[in-house]
C-alpha cells in the first residue's frame, strides 16, 4: 500500500519539476535576447543618428479674415496628422475680423503640436487681430523692427455704436485678450492696455515686459533659439528639441490664395463695376452672352468679397443709383442733367461703400479715381455718340433723297405732265415747275409720296 502510493508521488514530483524547469527556461528566453534591446532603450543615443524634427512653417500676410482662418487652423490639423514637432505661424498683419481671429485662436490653444507665433520679418506688425493671435501661441516671437499692438476693437459695418455698445465691445475684446495673457503666464494687465489704450510696443519692448518669449530675425535663429524650451500643450507639458530641424514650408493652396486676393476691398470694388458693366451690355444686346456671363460673375465673386469686408449698403445703393441715371440719360434727353447726377453718386457711394478707419478696408484713391473715370467716361462718351447720330443727316428711306442730284431720263414738261429721274440708280417720278429737257442735272426739293419734286441744278460758269 505505501509503495503504491509512492509511485504516483514520486510521478507527481517529476511532472512538476519538470514543468518548472521548462518555465524557468522560457522566463530565461527573453533575458538572453533582450539585454541589447535594453540596453540601446536605456543608453543615451547619438544626436547624429537620430532624425531631425520637422517644423511646418506657415507664412501669413495681410487683414485676418476667413481665408486666412481656413488657411491656419486646416495647416494645424494636417502638422499634428504629419507629426510635426511644431508649427510656426510667421505672421504681418494690420488687424481684420473678430470672428476670423476667434476662429484662429481657438485652432492655436486647441492645437495637438506645439503653435509658435513668429512676428516676422522685419518691418513686419501684429496689429488689432494679430496682437490676439501673438498672445495666444504657445510660444510668442518677434524679429526686430516689428510691432504688436493697437488692439481696440473697430466698429466696422456702416453701423453707428452707442456709447453703451461700444464699451461693452471694448470690455469683452480686453477680458479676451486678458485671459490668453493669463494662460500663457503673460502680463494681463499690459494684455488689457492693447485694448483699453491701444499701445504699441517694439520687439525689444514686448520682451522686455514679457509679452513674447524671442527676439529672432529668421525661423532658424528662432527655432535654435527655443531649444530645451518647455511648454504646455493642452494637459501635457513638452519640452521643445528644435535645434536643426528640417522646416517646411506649408504655403496656402492655389484656391486660398485667389481667395485671398478677391477679399481685398479694391479688387471687390473692381468686380462690381465690371459686373454692372457686363449686365448693362447683355440687357443692351440680348443674345450677346458673353458680357452677361462675365458680369454675372463678377458681381457673385463681389458679393463673396462683400460678406468678409465692413461695406456700407448706403454705398452700394448710390452706386446702382449713379448707375441707373447714366443709363437713362442714353434714353431720356436731360440736357446732361441725369449724367452730372448719376457721376455724383457714383463718386459719393464709392467713397461710402467700405466703411472702416482701418487702412486695409479702405478703397484707395489710385483706384478709385481711374475706375469711375472710366465708368463715368464710358456713359458720357456713349451720350456723345446717340447726340451725333441724332444730329446726322437721315440716310435711308424717301426722305434721304432730300438734297441730292440725279439725271432726267425722260423730260419733264412742268408740274402737270411727270418725267423720269435716276438718283443713285432708282428710277423716280419726278415734276418741276418748268420743264426740263433730258440728260439735264436736277435737285430733289421734296418728296410727296412716290414723286419727287426736283429743280434744275444751273452749272456754275
Amino acid at each position: 500500500m505505501t509503495r503504491r502510493t509512492a509511485r504516483p508521488r514520486v510521478v507527481s514530483w517529476l511532472v512538476c519539476s519538470a514543468s518548472l524547469t521548462a518555465g524557468l527556461l522560457l522566463l530565461a528566453l527573453p533575458a538572453v535576447t533582450l539585454p541589447a534591446a535594453d540596453t540601446a532603450q536605456g543608453e543615451p543615443v547619438d544626436a547624429a543618428n537620430q532624425a531631425p524634427a520637422r517644423v511646418h512653417l506657415l507664412t501669413y500676410d495681410g487683414p485676418i479674415s476667413p481665408v486666412a482662418a481656413e488657411y491656419i487652423t486646416n495647416r494645424l490639423e494636417q502638422a499634428a496628422a504629419a507629426g510635426a514637432a511644431a508649427v510656426v505661424l510667421q505672421l504681418d498683419t494690420p488687424g481684420g475680423l473678430d470672428a476670423s481671429m476667434r476662429v484662429i485662436v481657438k485652432a492655436i490653444l486647441a492645437a495637438e503640436v506645439p503653435v509658435i507665433v513668429h512676428v516676422a520679418p522685419p518691418g513686419a506688425r501684429a496689429a488689432s487681430a494679430g496682437a490676439f493671435i501673438l498672445l495666444a501661441g504657445h510660444v510668442a516671437a518677434m524679429a526686430p523692427g516689428t510691432n504688436v499692438g493697437s488692439a481696440s476693437p473697430v466698429q466696422i459695418g456702416g453701423g453707428i455704436a452707442d456709447s453703451t455698445m461700444a464699451a461693452k465691445v471694448a470690455n469683452d475684446a480686453a477680458a479676451y485678450i486678458a485671459s490668453l495673457a493669463r494662460q500663457r503666464g503673460r502680463d494681463e494687465d499690459l494684455a488689457r492696455r492693447f485694448v483699453t489704450e491701444a499701445i504699441n510696443l517694439t520687439a525689444s519692448e514686448a520682451l522686455a515686459a514679457g509679452m513674447i518669449d524671442a527676439i529672432a530675425g529668421t525661423t532658424t535663429a528662432l527655432l535654435d533659439s527655443l531649444q530645451g524650451r518647455l511648454v504646455t500643450v493642452g494637459e501635457r507639458s513638452q519640452m521643445l528639441a528644435l535645434g536643426g530641424a528640417v522646416v517646411e514650408v506649408q504655403p496656402m493652396g492655389p484656391r486660398q490664395r485667389l481667395l485671398k486676393w478677391l477679399v481685398d476691398p479694391n479688387v471687390a470694388y473692381l468686380l462690381m463695376l465690371l459686373g454692372i458693366y457686363g449686365i448693362f451690355f447683355e440687357l443692351s444686346n440680348p443674345g450677346a452672352l458673353v458680357p452677361g456671363i462675365l458680369g454675372a460673375i463678377s458681381l457673385l465673386l463681389a458679393l463673396f468679397a462683400f460678406q468678409a469686408l465692413p461695406v456700407n449698403y448706403a454705398g452700394i445703393a448710390l452706386i446702382l443709383l449713379g448707375v441707373v441715371m447714366l443709363i437713362l440719360e442714353v434714353k431720356v434727353t436731360s440736357y446732361g442733367g441725369l449724367t452730372l447726377g448719376g457721376l455724383a453718386a457714383l463718386v459719393l457711394g464709392s467713397l461710402m461703400l467700405f466703411d472702416s478707419p482701418e487702412p486695409w478696408a479702405q478703397l484707395k484713391l489710385t483706384v478709385l479715381v481711374p475706375a469711375v473715370g472710366l465708368f463715368g467716361g464710358f456713359f458720357v462718351f456713349c451720350v456723345w455718340l446717340v447726340i451725333r447720330g441724332q444730329r446726322r443727316p437721315t440716310v435711308t428711306g424717301s426722305s434721304s433723297l432730300v438734297g441730292q442730284r440725279g439725271r432726267v431720263v425722260a423730260a419733264l414738261g412742268g408740274s402737270d405732265r411727270p418725267g423720269k429721274v435716276v438718283f443713285h440708280g432708282e428710277l423716280w417720278d419726278a415734276v418741276a415747275a418748268e420743264p426740263v429737257p433730258t440728260g439735264a442735272q436736277v435737285e430733289v426739293e421734296r418728296v410727296d409720296g412716290r414723286v419727287a419734286r426736283v429743280r434744275p441744278v444751273i452749272p456754275a460758269d
